[in-house]
C-alpha cells in the first residue's frame, strides 16, 4: 500500500502501546542568554517576562510541560521550515526525539555538517557550540511503529529529502488521533530508532528525567562531539558527507 492511500482508520487499527525514554539535544544558549544582559536576578526576571510575553501563545495541553517539551509546540504556527512528519507553519508542532542519546547527536552533527557544506563562505567557529541533551520519557497507546510491517517498506516515508508523503502520512495519523511515530534515523550509522511525538499527551512526565551537557567542535575534517559526564567522544568525519544528495555515512570514532 503506497503511503499516500492510508487512511486515517487503517492506521488507527495499526496502533500499538509504547513506552520508553528518549533524548533531544537542544543549544544550550537559553540557560545564560538572559544572565549576560542583566545586573540582577530581578532585572533577569522582568526581562524574561518581557520576552514571555511576546511569543506565541502555549499550545492546549502543554500547560503542565516543562519549556524543553513545549517549544516544538508552541512556534510551530511560526515555523516556515517544515520537516519530515511537520508541513511549515503548521497549527500543530512536533517534538522529535531518539531512543539514544547518540543518535540524538548524529542527528544534531548532521545538521550541523549541513550547514556549512551549505555556506562554504562561512567560517568555522573558534570555540565548541554548548548543547543540552535531556531524556523525556515516552507513554502512549497510540503509537505507529514505522520500522516494523506494514510500514517497514514503505520506502517514501524515510526518503532523505523528499517528505511531502512522510506529511501526509502525519497528517492522517493526526486524524487517526495516533500520538507517537516511531522510525528508522536515517543519520545514525546504527539507524537506531527515532521518535516523532505527534501530542504533549503521550508524556508521561511533566519534566526531563535526565540530563547531558555535549560540547560540538566543526573543522574542516567534520564533527568531534564530547560529553562530559558520562564521558563520551565521537568524531562525525565529512569524508562521504555530500550536500547536494544529503548522504549521512559518518565515521564514528569513539
Amino acid at each position: 500500500m503506497s503511503s499516500s492511500t492510508w487512511t486515517a482508520d487503517a492506521l488507527s487499527s495499526s496502533a500499538k502501546a509504547y513506552a520508553s525514554q528518549c533524548w533531544r539535544i537542544v543549544e544550550a544558549q537559553h540557560q545564560v542568554s538572559t544572565m549576560k544582559v542583566t545586573d540582577t536576578s530581578e532585572e533577569q526576571d522582568v526581562l524574561e517576562q518581557i520576552i514571555e510575553d511576546t511569543k506565541p501563545p502555549i499550545p492546549t495541553g502543554c500547560e503542565r510541560l516543562d519549556f524543553l517539551l513545549v517549544t516544538p509546540f508552541r512556534y510551530s504556527v511560526i515555523n516556515p521550515n517544515g520537516s519530515r512528519f511537520r508541513r511549515p507553519n503548521a497549527p500543530h508542532g512536533v517534538f522529535y526525539a531518539s531512543e539514544h542519546a547518540l543518535t540524538a547527536v548524529a542527528e544534531m552533527a548532521f545538521y550541523r555538517l549541513l550547514f556549512y557544506a551549505e555556506s562554504p563562505a562561512t567560517p568555522y567557529p573558534q570555540n565548541p557550540g554548548e548543547y543540552s541533551g535531556f531524556a523525556v520519557e515516552i507513554a502512549s497507546d497510540r503509537t505507529l511503529d514505522l520500522t516494523e510491517l506494514p510500514f517497514a517498506n514503505e520506502d517514501q516515508l524515510n526518503h532523505l529529502r523528499d517528505y511531502s508523503q512522510s506529511q501526509g502520512f502525519a497528517d492522517q495519523a493526526r486524524e487517526a488521533r495516533i500520538e507517537v511515530i516511531r522510525y528508522r534515523s536515517l543519520r545514525d550509522p546504527e539507524h537506531r530508532s527515532n521518535l516523532a511525538v505527534l501530542s504533549p499527551a503521550a508524556f508521561a512526565k511533566p519534566e526531563p528525567v535526565g540530563r547531558q551537557s555535549w560540547k560540538l567542535y566543526v573543522d574542516a575534517n567534520g564533527i568531534r562531539a564530547v560529553c562530559e559526564s558520562p564521558r563520551v567522544s565521537i568524531a562525525f568525519g565529512r569524508t562521504s558527507f555530500n550536500a547536494d544528495s544529503r548522504l549521512n555515512d559518518f565515521r564514528w570514532v569513539r
